[in-house]
């Protein structure tokens, strides 16, 4: 069945149990992802975040449910999965669970590669990318031997490179330095300006709220709450179920509403930066 292309994702009770689980890491899950959108995908550990993604790759088939990639249910024929993961990349929390290939350029060139694209093209595409993500200090080293946050960079150049309409980050900030972090957090707002779906699944309810365009909460596989940042950290009973706490600058907005030191009809900062300029 063709459904409404006006979005990009689109998930209908969706189910997924791992062999020899009592409990479905996906519940029934619903939910619709517009194309360009930044989403954050947050909830505690075991909330369903990372194996959506994986279902979402067609890594994991569903058990129950339909999801679908530009208006198509996903096919799991082998061709069929070969076309939703030139649309819909995924860059793992743990880059080694990724990369396998002898040196870094050979790990960005190898999926490229074989999606069939000339070996001439292939280059070009792989120079572009190496040296858009600052790789090119790195690129003839192997990649077991590259810091976290250059597995990382790498790892991101190896979906990017197949020009995918959705990149899915799992925790992409995992592990990593603050240097190594910003690093990431600057790739990512590339991806954006470049119109890519992101989709990413963060811990930092602070990153979350200022970067999103919208936010999903998650708890025991199911969507909780959907909807722009300010909606969803504005639900405090939404984000307890998640383990969650309200971004800090919305907290301190709050406060300083309390003691009258800003008008009540102040429209809510999404940064520090925005708040101090409220004051």
């Amino acid at each position: 069945m063709i459904r409404d292309k006006e979005w990009v994702i689109e998930v209908y009770d969706v189910s997924y149990t791992y062999d020899g689980n009592e409990e479905k890491a996906l519940d029934g899950l619903n939910l619709k992802i517009r194309r360009g959108a930044k989403v954050a995908f947050m909830g505690g550990n075991g909330s369903g975040k990372s194996t959506f993604f994986l279902c979402l790759n067609g890594i994991r088939k569903p058990d129950a449910g339909e999801i679908c990639i530009d208006g198509n249910p996903i096919n799991y024929t082998r061709k069929g999965l070969l076309d939703v993961r030139k649309k819909v990349g995924i860059v793992f929390q743990e880059p080694d669970d990724q990369l396998f290939s002898a040196s870094v350029y050979e790990e960005i060139s190898f999926g490229i590669l074989n999606l069939g694209i000339d070996e001439k093209t292939a280059q070009k595409e792989v120079e572009d990318v190496i040296e858009e993500l600052e790789i090119t200090p790195f690129q003839d080293r192997p990649a077991h031997a590259l810091s976290g946050g250059q597995k990382k960079q790498v790892a991101i150049a190896d979906i990017l490179v197949m020009h995918p309409e959705v990149m899915i980050l799992d925790e992409p900030a995992a592990a990593l330095d603050p240097r190594h972090t910003r690093k990431v957090q600057e790739i990512v707002e590339r991806l954006t300006e470049k119109g890519i779906t992101v989709l990413m699944a963060t811990h930092d309810i602070d990153y979350a709220y200022a970067w999103a365009d919208e936010i999903v909460l998650m708890h025991e596989g199911k969507v909780i709450r959907q909807g722009t940042p300010l909606e969803v950290c504005s639900d405090r009973s939404a984000l307890e179920t998640a383990n969650l706490e309200m971004p800090a600058v919305l907290k301190l907005h709050e406060r300083l509403k309390e003691k009258g030191m800003i008008p009540e009809e102040t429209v809510p900062p999404r940064t520090v930066d925005e708040l101090v300029e409220i004051l």
